[in-house]
């Protein structure tokens, strides 16, 4: 094979796995930009105060942040690293997602128990859509048709019918719900409880649970495992579960609903994030103030950086 040939496809194989690491700080108001394989600091991004979720655009040119504390979405182009626009968002926004249409972002709101629905292209709020006491987590099925929000003092799951913007189910569920997570066939979600301690799966025909996960770790107690930021493998056979002050991300064999086994990361996992190829996760741990990454294949914890102050959420930007 010619030298140029062979150059190529080397540089082509570097360039495939290049990718950068966000994490939003939540004590310091600064998103921390890494380098998705040797995860060196790049640089540091200012934004507004208490920064939490975070969510990229459909072609990841920007970064959506909830200042929660600001009470804004802040716009950061991922090309210059600057903030360059602020988008209303409602008071306290903790958690957002992009709809598959790439204009409507849906924020959650903690405070005033509303789930905001912003057009990022105008600027607009379009809408404000009444839910459950202190919402949390934020889903959208994979045609986004079907908005999940948890309610933590509620201990629900509210399933909003997008087209409509109306409550189609409320699906009681653990204590303190946290995430929501969607399977990719669009069939089922699945919900963290933080207090319950639990996962529950639930099905999309008939909003009603399937079925349960719980946890045990020798050694740690009960009040300790507290499940909050999930991801599904790249193949959907494994569901990776931050546990909070427990410090462990659980590995679920998501058919049978069991826990496979635990890998001891950071102190206080929030949030979890695949890489680009599905290889690796990276977890933010909010007390230990580093991000972790893990070999999925190898089972095991490659090594933790520091990051900022409390890094509570994460995405891989291609």
């Amino acid at each position: 094979m010619p030298r140029i040939l062979i150059l190529a496809l080397l540089l082509l194989g570097a360039t495939a796995r290049a990718e950068t690491v966000l994490v939003s700080n939540e004590k310091d108001n600064t998103i921390t930009v890494l380098d998705g394989e040797t995860l060196k600091q790049v640089r540091t991004v200012p934004v507004g105060e208490r920064p939490r979720g975070i969510v990229l655009s459909r072609d990841a040119r920007y970064l959506y942040v909830c200042a929660g504390d600001s009470d804004r979405i802040d716009v950061v182009d991922t090309t210059t690293w600057r903030v360059v626009r602020q988008l209303p968002s409602g008071s306290d926004p903790e958690v957002a997602v992009l709809h598959p249409d790439g204009r409507r972002l849906f924020v959650a709101n903690e405070d005033d128990n509303m789930v905001t629905v912003v057009d990022v292209e105008r600027g607009v709020v379009l809408q404000e859509i009444p839910v459950g006491v202190e919402p949390e987590g934020l889903g959208l099925s994979p045609d986004g048709r079907y908005l999940v929000n948890t309610s933590e003092t509620t201990s629900m799951a509210h399933v909003i019918e997008v087209a409509t913007s109306k409550i189609v189910a409320n699906v009681l569920v653990g204590a303190r719900p946290r995430y929501a997570l969607w399977e990719a066939d669009g069939k089922s979600f699945w919900v963290s409880s933080e207090i319950g301690g639990t996962l529950t799966q639930i099905g999309a025909d008939d909003w009603r649970p399937r079925g349960q996960v719980s946890f045990s770790i020798p050694g740690v107690p009960a009040e300790a495992i507290q499940p909050v930021g999930m991801v599904l493998s790249r193949d959907g056979a494994k569901l990776f579960v931050a546990l909070g002050p427990a410090n462990r991300v659980a590995v679920v064999d998501r058919a049978t609903r069991q826990m496979e086994r635990t890998l001891l990361v950071g102190q206080r996992v929030w949030n979890l994030a695949l890489s680009t190829d599905g290889t690796r996760l990276f977890t933010t741990n909010g007390v230990s103030n580093d991000l972790s990454m893990i070999d999925i294949q190898a089972m095991r914890v490659l090594r933790s950086v520091p990051v900022g102050q409390a890094p509570w959420g994460v995405v891989v930007k291609p």
